[in-house]
């Protein structure tokens, strides 16, 4: 904007040539060869075209001379494209050609002169402010690339204290799972015994129903119990530590484990995945030959999406001979969930299961 700003009022200024020289087609010429340059500075890209269009515009000069009147925009023009020495040498000329020719030298002189020093002022004034305006620019997109990465910190801080209350909470539930069955399911344990004991060695009949209905309940407790630290401990399991510590087991390649699944996954979903990865690692290990196998683990809005695959040579005739049951079980599992299992062993090894999750 700054570039038209200027040239519109070089123009202008050099418009009032007509107070010493009349509008004849000479300065009709020169007015429309120094539109064309102006619009061909703006276009062009090469920096060198563009000197050689201003070069060409000295040169056409000295044939007519009332080009000279537009020497300020073409000054400006290679200011622009910081040629000065080139700017000076088409003032000089400009000079020479208005001193040859004496129908010119009425207040012409002075005033390309002067056209030339206002070219130099509004060149230096669009410089600094477009210096300005680009640090400007970049301190805003600075601000704005920092606001992003602290966003992406926050976030990323988030789900780490999501994470780090999500395995505090199993790992509490775990240990409330353990003093259950270490303390209150032992003592009922052995009052059911006691209990047992009791009615065996009784003789009075009148005892018996209150023994029976003692019995009765302290099994019922036991049965809550047990149901509740069973729920307790399938709700503890997590399945990106569980899948993790399978792979830290596995010493026989190197295993890329990609994980993207949320917390609120269902139990039997969870040990589906773990039986299945241990299934597959297992099939590497004894009969793939692989170098590298990578686990991908990704819950989509509607399913969940487990895909084991390695570089090894393929082995599915004899995994079917001798691992039927490893297959048949990773069957069954997913089966049981409604999912679906396709094995490939054209490149490798490829394990991809699929799990919906409206049916969990």
């Amino acid at each position: 904007m700054g570039y038209f700003q200027d040239t519109g009022v070089l123009l202008l200024y050099c418009m009032t040539a007509l107070f010493w020289i009349s509008a004849d087609r000479k300065f009709i010429f020169a007015l429309l060869y120094a539109l064309v340059l102006l619009c061909g500075e703006y276009v062009l890209e090469h920096r060198m075209t563009k000197i050689l269009g201003c070069v060409a515009f000295v040169g056409t000069s000295i044939l007519i001379p009332e080009l000279v009147v537009f020497y300020p925009v073409m000054g400006y023009a290679l200011l622009k494209e910081k040629s000065r020495v080139a700017a000076l040498t088409s003032m000089i000329t400009g000079g020479v050609i208005l001193t040859e020719n004496t129908y010119l030298q009425n207040g012409m002189l002075l005033n390309v002169a002067f056209g030339c020093l206002l070219a130099v002022l509004l060149e230096r004034k669009t410089k600094k402010y477009d210096k300005l305006d680009r640090e400007f620019r970049k301190t805003i997109d600075d601000g704005e690339e920092k606001t992003l990465l602290l966003a992406e910190k926050n976030r990323a801080l988030i789900e780490k204290q999501n994470y780090e209350i999500y395995a505090a909470t199993l790992r509490e539930r775990n240990r409330i799972a353990r003093e259950i069955h270490d303390n209150v399911g032992h003592v009922l344990s052995r009052t059911i015994l006691l209990t047992g004991a009791a009615k065996a060695l009784n003789k009075d009949q009148n005892l018996e129903p209150i023994l029976d209905g003692l019995d009765d309940s302290l099994n019922s407790a036991m049965d809550s119990i047990r149901s509740s630290v069973h729920d307790l401990h399938d709700e503890a399991v997590n399945l990106q530590e569980s899948i993790k510590g399978i792979i830290r087991d596995f010493k026989y390649c190197e295993v890329e484990l990609k994980y993207d699944m949320s917390n609120k996954v269902t139990s039997n979903v969870k040990y589906c995945l773990i039986g299945i990865v241990k299934e597959a690692l297992s099939n590497v290990m004894k009969y793939s030959g692989a170098t590298y196998v990578k686990i991908t683990v990704r819950e989509h809005p509607a399913l969940y999406q487990l895909c084991v695959e390695d570089n090894g040579h393929g082995c599915a005739d004899n995994m079917n001979k001798t691992t039927g049951i490893g297959l048949k079980n990773m069957q069954e599992r997913v089966s049981t969930l409604n999912g679906t299992l396709r094995i490939e062993s054209e490149k490798g090894f490829r394990i991809f299961v699929v799990i919906p999750k409206e049916m969990q």
